[in-house]
């Protein structure tokens, strides 16, 4: 095997030189051992590197090799991670390169956290959000969780909020644990009929049975799922026939806890009562009017309309009607952003009918542009609304309300500083009739 000579000078900059060193025996002065799976077999496989490169990446690898208490081997043994993370781990600390993977991101997160190793950190929670959705959020989730990464978390509960049914029935629902069952169970926001989900909570348990080596009967099942999410099912939200068809044979149920139930669905619901939740998952959508009256025309052109407003109460926005008129059809791009730093906190385009929608005060001609998942907004924050809305003319609001209480939320609207042309629009006349939310 011939050995390059003159490497340097074929490589212009620091970077392609340390590229150029990675896993390479010249100059090499440390080597790593680390296991590598191929189907059913294991072989050890050894990564050569260089000390100076590693201590310079990472407060860890500085204190392994030139801190008070360094170790003088230089052949280390990781039985913690596999070879592949561990060699995207070094790529990364001599390129600022990495090649992330459904196979290895959780591997390379976990080193980089080890090592300390911030940058390659977010590197890979950037990767896990792009990457997630409902096959694999209750995979990504817990890692969530663990490093503390509190937007990855977030965005892993408005996926399983949304896509409730897909994400249940993954395999990774499967494999999590009672704590996280628990949570989930409790929420909500839940788009999942109860039954589905109860079925999925049973498929949980029977798993956990096949784990452990148990009868998976419906005591032995009922002890594993625990007392606390089995009080969390909301059986009364249940139809009679579902109740009886699906749940009665799992046998999860005392008989007085059955009978009770049966009475429940047999006479009327409020003369009842129940150990179990009544209240469906799904919460009720609140909608704020913000005008006192509709009149006609409103134009567009390329102009943008723009409105500022803050609420008094943490609530989740769930998206906008904006006003149209009939037999039309709009394009349009909204978005939502926070005021203080102009960043964008949800988006939506697509070109929307124009239907008569009904308000408490006046129906009117217009459409909803909703989100695809739930947003949440803090409260006293302020935020801005944009819509740039290509179409025919449109009706418009007027003798719109400085402030609007809908479920004990306020809700106070303004025009936004700085913009000399919204369009006309403003706290008191033009667009955005109605914000769609609940609590």
């Amino acid at each position: 095997m011939s050995v390059e000579t003159n490497w340097q000078t074929a490589r212009p900059t620091i970077r392609e030189r340390a590229k150029f060193m990675l896993n390479n025996d010249r100059l090499s002065d440390v080597k790593f051992i680390a296991t590598k799976s191929s189907g059913e077999t294991e072989s050890k496989q050894v990564i050569s590197a260089h000390k100076f490169i590693l201590a310079i990446g990472s407060p860890v690898f500085e204190a392994m090799f030139y801190g008070e208490l360094a170790e003088g081997k230089d052949t280390i043994e990781l039985p913690d991670c596999d070879h592949e993370s561990l060699l995207e781990l070094f790529r990364y600390m001599y390129s600022d390169e990495v090649n992330l993977s459904g196979s290895n991101v959780m591997g390379v997160l976990y080193l980089a956290k080890k090592y300390m190793v911030p940058s390659l950190t977010d590197k890979c929670m950037e990767y896990l959000k792009e990457k997630l959705d409902p096959s694999n959020v209750f995979i990504i989730l817990p890692f969530a969780q663990k490093y503390e990464h509190k937007t990855l978390e977030d965005r892993c509960w408005n996926v399983i909020d949304e896509q409730t049914e897909a994400a249940v029935n993954s395999d990774g629902f499967e494999m999590i644990e009672k704590s996280l069952l628990e949570r989930v169970i409790a929420r909500d926001n839940l788009k999942i009929k109860e039954v589905a989900l109860f079925q999925a909570v049973v498929r949980w348990a029977s798993k956990q049975c096949e784990k452990q080596g148990l009868v998976a009967d419906g005591k032995v099942k009922r002890r594993i799922i625990g007392e606390k999410a089995i009080k969390a099912i909301r059986f009364p939200s249940m139809t009679m026939e579902e109740f009886a068809s699906v749940v009665i044979d799992t046998n999860l149920l005392t008989t007085e806890e059955t009978n009770g139930l049966f009475k429940f669905f047999a006479i009327p619901r409020h003369s009842a009562p129940v150990e179990f939740p009544k209240n469906e998952r799904r919460p009720r959508i609140v909608r704020c009017e913000r005008f006192g009256s509709v009149k006609g025309i409103w134009g567009y052109g390329k102009r943008i309309d723009y409105l500022g407003f803050t609420v008094d109460r943490d609530i989740k926005l769930r998206g906008i009607s904006l006003f149209g008129s009939e037999n039309n059809s709009y394009k349009v791009t909204l978005e939502v952003k926070n005021a203080d730093n102009n960043t964008t906190i949800v988006s939506k385009s697509g070109t929307y009918p124009s239907n008569i929608l009904p308000s408490k005060r006046h129906r009117y001609h217009g459409y909803e542009v909703l989100f695809d998942s739930a947003v949440l907004l803090k409260k006293n924050i302020r935020y801005n609304i944009e819509a740039f809305i290509i179409g025919p003319d449109s009706e418009r609001g007027e003798k719109g309300f400085d402030t609007v209480k809908e479920s004990d939320v306020t809700f106070t609207f303004s025009k936004i500083e700085g913009k000399v042309d919204s369009n006309g629009t403003n706290h008191s006349s033009g667009q955005f009739p109605e914000f769609l939310f609940s609590v």
